[in-house]
């Protein structure tokens, strides 16, 4: 039989997967919550997202079953969210599970009261099992409403004080806090594959980012080569897309072999960055071709003819988990004749690779060298004979029925990439990642920013959301960058118009605590606040980290102030428990090691600013200019014909000079 339901009117692919199931599905609005109180039913919020492959799995087992769909509507208003659209929703309802459970995951269901408070969910639950916890709780609040109503008061009184740090004024910054949390970290390390001793296996970019600069200023050999391991583990298995480019969300297993094949731009984004960094610090040839590759699949699988990145690849295609992306021994030697021999060696098509059904999961084992000593070639030849037989491959590939595109548009995850792409023309001077920058700088600004310092999270033709934290908080960073990689102070002046739009509507004062969610827009049950970094880093860090650079762009010790008093509050979290707060431990090492800014100011700007930043310390702030400009850092200092780089700490600049080699001195006595 055909259905269709309310969501057929929604713009999201999630909700659109779901507007022909017999459920009667409503997307999450003001229509929706006041119908569920007019009937008096409870509310089931269904959660999920695009790519997620349980979702698929309870969707055919129960939400297209006629039987189960049949209770569900009987007795609740079913609500379906894109928790990628709507992350203030998941984050009150994924708050409640983990307060019930212990943990969270995506399919969320959670069950709530007219009112929206919750009272009972869980993640994924098998059909029957689902159709137990349906009856059980309509026979509840048919019968004892009372005790729903009860519970529920508990939970949200949970909720509320749930991941809201207490103030420490007398809190100081130590490296002794970094220390004692790193030598935690270390028991936790996965020696032999990289990454945790533990599965499944996230990438967790912004661990590695706050580990990689602790390196730098440390010089802890164990974390070095634990660096070189997980980054180099991870390139090489079955995670990272070995034919495409681009990574997986996670890995199933210890060893990156098998992931769920989704690929989120949010992970790509920042997994570009952290290669991009390690190359800069190690010039290990496998992160530049890491990095080349994953923007080369963004590129082309992910990016929109405005330059507006879309959200993610889904892990079926034709029903089927991974399909797109495993290959079979036959297919291969068809394909690739006299070069499968090594090809299958190079890319473990044997029991390394072998994952189930005949289907092999390309992944790496052995170095280059290894390999070319062994078929007596060189490496360059090998490399080439092994980057024909990708190109074939993917050109073959490209015929495959592909994965399901979310072509959701995300302010805050566009900032990521906007940033990486930044930061990646800053390490490897591709002027392609300059430009790709730039466009999605600008699609951001002209769609998603408004006159009043506003920002939207989705922008399209049927749907407008209003910015959360995070979207702030990417954006600002993004456009940070792309001032550094144009010397234009539009995007500087358009980061600061949206941090103040922040501590007006988001940020608390007597409470020190920046919210998810804008004060001025739709009220939940509960208000959140994010902390804990993640997948993502948390959109507060993020925050603490734009104010604190934006103080010293603008000479401004209010944002130093709310800074400081937003990482003293992570103190304890960081010592106990460091890649759950790493974006924090990034900012706490910008205040304990010493600060440099570098301020170029003349015609050859942006030549200097490529000649200086490959070689520079992570603290190290830019300021640029190729005309008279009166930001704090640049006044008085524009001389017409000539470029002036001044290296300055402490309110103070050093004599100014026209040689980068001779800055980069400055920089470094200042640094040791």
């Amino acid at each position: 039989m055909n259905h269709t339901n309310l969501l057929s009117k929604e713009s999201s692919p999630y909700l659109l997967q779901h507007a022909h199931n017999p459920v009667n599905w409503y997307a999450w609005n003001d229509d929706t919550l006041a119908l569920a109180k007019k009937e008096n039913k409870l509310i089931l919020v269904s959660i999920g997202y695009s790519a997620c492959h349980w979702c698929h799995v309870m969707e055919h087992e129960s939400f297209e079953d006629e039987h189960v769909a049949a209770i569900m509507n009987q007795h609740f208003i079913n609500i379906k969210v894109d928790r990628e659209e709507r992350p203030d929703i998941d984050m009150v309802y994924m708050g409640a599970v983990q307060l019930m459970t212990g943990q969270g995951g995506w399919p969320l269901n959670c069950f709530a009261l007219p009112d929206g408070r919750p009272i009972y969910g869980g993640t994924y639950f098998p059909k029957q099992q689902w159709v137990n916890v349906l009856e059980n709780l309509a026979d509840l609040f048919k019968t004892n409403p009372d005790k729903a109503y009860e519970y529920a008061a508990h939970l949200t009184d949970g909720l509320e004080q749930l991941e809201i740090p207490k103030a420490h004024d007398g809190q100081s910054f130590e490296m002794t806090t970094l220390h004692k949390s790193v030598y935690k970290w270390k028991q936790s390390f996965d020696t032999e594959w990289g990454g945790p001793n533990r599965a499944p296996k996230f990438p967790l970019p912004n661990n590695y980012l706050f580990l990689l600069n602790y390196q730098v200023y440390e010089s802890d050999l164990q974390i070095k080569k634990q660096l070189d391991l997980t980054l180099t583990k991870m390139a090489w298995g079955g995670i990272y897309d070995q034919i495409g480019g681009g990574f997986a969300r996670y890995s199933t297993d210890t060893f990156w072999k098998v992931p769920h094949f989704e690929k989120m731009l949010y992970d790509n984004a920042q997994l570009v960055s952290l290669y991009t960094q390690a190359y800069k610090q190690s010039g290990n040839e496998l992160y530049k071709k890491v990095v080349h590759e994953t923007i080369a699949f963004v590129t082309r699988e992910l990016t929109n003819k405005q330059f507006g990145f879309y959200s993610a690849l889904d892990a079926d295609s034709e029903g089927v988990e991974g399909k797109y992306y495993v290959w079979q021994k036959e297919e291969l030697q068809h394909l690739l004749k006299d070069d499968f021999e090594l090809f299958a060696d190079y890319y473990c098509v044997n029991e390394v690779g072998y994952w189930e059904d005949e289907n092999y999961v390309l992944m790496r084992d052995t170095e280059d060298s290894v390999i070319a000593l062994q078929y007596h070639i060189s490496i360059d030849e090998l490399q080439r004979k092994m980057q024909a037989c990708k190109t074939l491959l993917l050109s073959i590939r490209e015929k495959r029925v592909k994965p399901g595109l979310d072509n959701k548009v995300l302010a805050s995850w566009n900032g990521l990439m906007c940033k990486a792409l930044a930061e990646a023309y800053l390490v490897f001077d591709n002027s392609e990642f300059k430009t790709l920058a730039l466009a999605n700088a600008v699609y951001l600004l002209n769609n998603y920013c408004r006159d009043n310092g506003q920002l939207l999270r989705v922008m399209n033709d049927h749907t407008s959301i209003s910015g959360f934290l995070e979207d702030y908080a990417f954006v600002i960073d993004a456009f940070l960058s792309v001032y550094v990689i144009t010397a234009n102070e539009t995007w500087l002046i358009k980061a600061k118009e949206l941090a103040d739009y922040t501590l007006r509507y988001f940020y608390v004062p007597s409470q020190s605590t920046y919210f998810f969610t804008d004060s001025s827009q739709e009220k939940l049950v509960v208000r959140k606040a994010e902390w804990s970094d993640n997948v993502i880093p948390a959109s507060g860090s993020q925050m603490a980290i734009n104010l604190y650079k934006l103080s010293i762009y603008f000479d401004d010790t209010n944002y130093r102030q709310i800074s400081e008093s937003l990482l003293k509050s992570t103190i304890k979290e960081i010592e106990n428990y460091g890649p759950g707060y790493s974006n924090w431990a990034l900012l706490l090492l910008h205040y304990l090691k010493p600060q440099t800014e570098v301020v170029i100011v003349g015609k050859s700007v942006n030549e200097k600013l490529l000649a200086l930043y490959k070689q520079t310390p992570p603290n190290v702030i830019f300021a640029l200019s190729d005309t008279a400009s009166d930001l704090p850092l640049l006044k008085n200092r524009y001389v017409e014909g000539q470029t002036f780089i001044y290296v300055c700490r402490n309110n103070s600049c050093l004599l100014p000079t026209e040689s980068a080699e001779e800055a980069l001195k400055q920089i470094e006595e200042g640094t040791t």
